[in-house]
């Protein structure tokens, strides 16, 4: 039996993780970003970024204000677990309290705020069934200012890859430099309206510069990549080579009558944070 103390302190863990410590693959990237910019204002801008991450870690203190709507990732396996919801939300409180975090979550009609980051079905916590013998989490904290710039398109089918490219493209301009780049783009196509959106969202779990395993998508990642950045919108939205550092593209099926596209960007900040619990 996997306790519930157990997994409030995984969670706690985990999202202090997530806050101080950038991935080393959204590092590397960003340093590769570095290397290719000939702006002096975007080689600034990225400077900038590096020494916050470097600052963060250092200081033990969140990289951003805005340390984002706790959001869970579960893979549930054939484990035994002891209140699975309250230690999940023990742990945000916690970290909320402890690291400590920004309180974000609001009311959203009367806009009081809970004050722990927690609220109606927040955290936001997504369950997927497996067949292993472990249960794994995975925290995204989602910062607002990439949030409020994501974009739906419930397409036609007779629009195809062109009209996915065309959707996903127009999004990520839009947006400019409201989202903090370079940003990483998730993109979900199919399934339902919400399923589009959190597909598009699970997308951006998948390592900077991993090459999709469908052939068909890499090809379709890397040419949206190169037009975004073609675009010159670049670091901060200042000007610059890299607008974005990856795109991530997941599918799922759908109905004979739709083509849901969903668009979830991600600022520079792209945190999260992993761990797998077995039941001893």
């Amino acid at each position: 039996m996997i306790k519930e103390e157990i997994i409030s302190d995984t969670i706690y863990q985990l999202y202090k993780k997530a806050a101080i410590v950038l991935p080393k693959d959204v590092k590397n990237s960003l340093e590769g970003a570095l290397k290719v910019e000939d702006s002096k204002i975007a080689k600034l801008n990225i400077e900038a970024i590096l020494k916050n991450i470097e600052l963060a870690e250092e200081k033990s203190i969140p990289m951003c204000q805005d340390t984002g709507l706790p959001i869970v990732f579960v893979k549930l396996g054939n484990v035994k677990v002891e209140n699975l919801y309250e230690g999940i939300r023990k742990g945000v409180e916690k970290a909320t309290k402890e690291v400590p975090l920004r309180p974000n979550i609001v009311d959203p009609i009367t806009r009081k705020n809970s004050g722990n980051n927690l609220g109606k079905n927040i955290p936001q916590i997504d369950i997927e069934l497996i067949d292993e013998n472990y249960i794994e989490f995975t925290i995204l904290p989602k910062g607002f200012g990439s949030e409020n710039n994501n974009g739906l398109k419930m397409a036609l089918p007779g629009e195809g890859i062109e009209g996915i490219k065309d959707f996903v493209i127009e999004t990520v301009l839009k947006a400019g430099g409201k989202p903090c780049p370079p940003t990483i783009v998730g993109v979900g196509i199919g399934g339902t309206s919400d399923l589009a959106m959190k597909t598009a969202k699970k997308a951006l779990i998948r390592k900077i510069g991993d090459k999709n395993p469908d052939s068909k998508l890499a090809i379709l990642e890397k040419e949206i990549l190169e037009k975004i950045n073609n675009a010159g919108i670049g670091p901060m939205g200042l000007g610059g080579k890299t607008t974005a550092l990856d795109v991530k593209i997941n599918k799922i099926a759908t109905h004979t009558a739709g083509l849901p596209i969903g668009v979830c960007i991600q600022c520079w900040a792209h945190r999260h944070a992993t761990t797998i619990l077995k039941d001893s």
